[in-house]
């Protein structure tokens, strides 16, 4: 199976699909099934859907489905999305403001498995191997993609002490190209990483991966390890194809399923894509947290929802006056104290409190500015689906 076939032609010999001349993939209404057939020790999917809700649907339902013996590989590309580990605070690992900002508009979205924060675009290639737990490795698989990179001709790539792929000159420093996250269960391991390929927006990036919140806020759970990145300069067919063969030398040669926007059909894969957009799964998960700011309040947040605020005057300390600070902090804490269990995001403060509007128009403190507006947005959803 060489490279230059391309994996819009691997499908000739399968029954679960057809390939026209044209090169237009017809999947069968099906062929999904097949992953809980127990005569597939090995299987391989590639998706053609860009949609991240749904390729990891797809692939927590292969994780669910598959024989306990038999080991899969899944192949899929996302468009823009920054893509949140299982145990981590979007607050702490992601610049919001940006984020909803970006002309990309990328999706914010909490995946099943733990590890850090990554950015998704069509410029890297995600894969995802699913095995039986007693034949989990974290480096066997890493090890797949660094020999199909190098038979691509990317030099001086390797897996390093973190589990990483980096691409390590003799005389430059390590430059990061893929990380992994792994989710493992009694019977069921998976291993799944992104690839740089020729991602176009490397430095949104580092920049959009960059919390201005993340000084003010103590937290539980797990936080990212910033490292440089870079790409490997290599297509995503290419990649998809040397990384098919490598599978295929390891287990067994076979043509890819190909998968895509038709799994949407199958009620289990539609229940995680609802899941996964929900708002109470991409806020509502964040571990228990802290905020200290200089304005002079101080909240606990737990599972999204404010447990705690404090101001000053709360703590025993002399009343700080009646500057702008004193005057927000003042109305967000009787706000809070008169809606228990409120969550932290989406409420436009400067709707609520009149005297922040003010401040907003005043203020050259524009890392404060975002601060509040970040707090501001993790609010009233909660409530509001209380009260229905």
């Amino acid at each position: 199976m060489a490279p230059s076939r391309g994996l819009l032609d691997l499908g000739k010999a399968r029954s679960f699909i057809s390939i026209s001349n044209s090169g237009k993939i017809l999947p069968s209404y099906r062929y999904i099934y097949t992953t809980s057939n127990p005569a597939k020790k090995t299987q391989i999917y590639l998706s053609r859907s860009k949609d991240p809700y749904l390729n990891l649907s797809i692939e927590h339902y292969l994780l669910q489905k598959s024989p306990p013996e038999s080991t899969i590989l899944f192949l899929y590309t996302n468009r823009p999305s920054v893509i949140l580990g299982r145990n981590q605070n979007p607050w702490t690992e992601v610049n919001l403001q940006l984020l909803r900002a970006s002309p990309l508009k990328p999706d914010l979205v909490r995946r099943r498995s733990g590890g850090g924060t990554v950015f998704h675009d069509e410029g890297n290639v995600n894969y995802s191997v699913i095995c039986p737990t007693s034949a989990f490795n974290r480096d066997k698989h890493a090890e797949m993609v660094v020999r199909a990179l190098k038979k691509l001709n990317v030099e001086d790539v390797k897996v390093n002490e973190r589990h990483d792929i980096v691409v390590e000159p003799p005389n430059g420093r390590p430059l990061k190209v893929s990380g992994s996250a792994y989710k493992l269960t009694r019977l069921r391991s998976l291993h799944h990483g992104t690839c740089l390929l020729n991602s176009p927006n490397l430095y949104n990036i580092s920049r959009m991966l960059k919390s201005p919140a993340k000084q003010y806020i103590t937290a539980k759970g797990v936080e990212s390890v910033s490292s440089p990145i870079a790409n490997v300069n290599v297509s995503n067919v290419d990649f998809e194809t040397a990384v098919v063969k490598e599978f295929g030398d390891m287990y067994e040669d076979m043509e890819p399923i190909i998968v895509g926007e038709k799994e949407k059909e199958i009620e289990e894969i539609r229940d995680g894509m609802a899941e996964l957009m929900s708002k109470e799964w991409i806020y509502g998960q964040t571990p228990q947290f802290t905020f200290d700011y200089k304005l002079e309040i101080h909240l606990t947040v737990r599972n999204s929802i404010i447990i705690d605020a404090e101001l000053p005057l709360d703590r025993g300390s002399e009343p700080p006056g009646h500057g702008w600070r004193h005057r927000i902090a003042t109305g967000v804490a009787l706000f809070l104290k008169s809606n228990p269990k409120f969550p932290i995001y989406a409420v436009k403060w400067d709707k609520l409190f009149p005297p922040v509007n003010i401040v907003f128009k005043r203020a050259r403190d524009t890392e404060m500015r975002g601060i509040l507006l970040t707090i501001a947005k993790l609010k009233a959803y909660r409530t509001a689906t209380k009260q229905k």
